[in-house]
């Protein structure tokens, strides 16, 4: 299902040009609570690659913007960092996939406790979100299965997109990107970018 994934150095350089994009139009608009102008306040991460995606460890630097006038945070979407889990996005993403096909949840350097935990907020966090509620429209019916996120989204996105897996990886980033920050309010219309 997800052969011939090749998480390289130029995959995750392609997802900070997509961080770098979001982060710009998010400080175009401007402050959410003040109209104010955003800055650029970008900080350091230990991204976490297991063996998965090592190229992707060496992508430390996390955006994030302050507003000039009332100095709030304001967090853009990002397509490598899910949130603030200490792994990477498509490292949680194929960790998941990878333990719900084979039923295995050793999966290449990431801790048992780590996956049952991820696949918990896949099963119920998720579902329970706007953004799953705004991407399930996306989908002809019927939409993924729920109770097997990521599997049946991977699934669809494999007939959708065809066989090539950097790409699926790729969309899901986009697709999640909006879950991925909660100080930026309705962040899905910044990540919408070609």
């Amino acid at each position: 299902m997800l052969h011939g994934v090749q998480l390289v150095r130029d995959f995750f350089a392609l997802l900070v040009g997509m961080d770098d994009a979001m982060a710009k139009a998010v400080a175009a608009a401007g402050c959410p609570r003040c109209d104010g102008p955003l800055h650029r306040g970008d900080h350091a991460r230990k991204p976490r690659g297991a063996l998965i995606a090592l190229a992707g460890e060496t992508f430390k630097t996390r955006f994030n913007l302050c507003c000039g006038w009332c100095r709030k945070r304001c967090m853009p979407p990002s397509a490598r960092f899910l949130g603030q889990r200490v792994y990477l996005e498509a490292v949680v993403f194929l960790a998941c996939v990878w333990a719900l096909a084979t039923g295995d949840l050793d999966v290449a350097g990431v801790p048992r406790r780590t996956v049952r935990r991820w696949l918990s907020w896949w099963a119920s966090v998720l579902p329970t979100s706007p953004t799953w509620q705004q991407l399930r429209a996306r989908f002809a019916p019927p939409p993924p299965d729920e109770s097997t996120l990521p599997l049946s989204l991977c699934t669809r996105l494999q007939k959708e997109l065809g066989p090539l897996a950097d790409t699926m990886v790729e969309e899901v980033a986009r697709m999640l990107a909006p879950l991925t920050t909660r100080s930026c309010p309705d962040s899905s219309r910044f990540v919408r970018l070609d």
